[in-house]
């Protein structure tokens, strides 16, 4: 079964997967990919740790470390006018 690796990007952190995972096909890999993606989107949100939340990439290698696949989620917030006070 092939091996692939997600290395993740947040703003200028970076955590290099050193162990991979077994997957059966690249799309599988890719559905995965979107998951981790939607729920490090959701947990950071959640948790509300940045008030301009970063970029979140993966980036997805293969067993020789050669990308293959790469998924960014960014958030923004456009403010039409001043917040009011709460």
């Amino acid at each position: 079964m092939p091996r692939f690796y997600f290395d993740l990007f947040l703003g200028s952190d970076f955590n290099r997967d050193e162990i991979g995972s077994e997957i059966g096909s690249l799309r599988a890999a890719e559905i995965e990919l979107m998951r981790v993606a939607a729920d490090l989107t959701r947990d950071r949100l959640l948790k509300m740790e940045s008030a301009a939340p970063d970029d979140i990439r993966i980036e997805v290698t293969d067993e020789h470390r050669q990308p293959i696949l790469t998924v960014t989620v960014s958030v923004q917030v456009e403010r039409a006018g001043p917040m009011p006070d709460m």
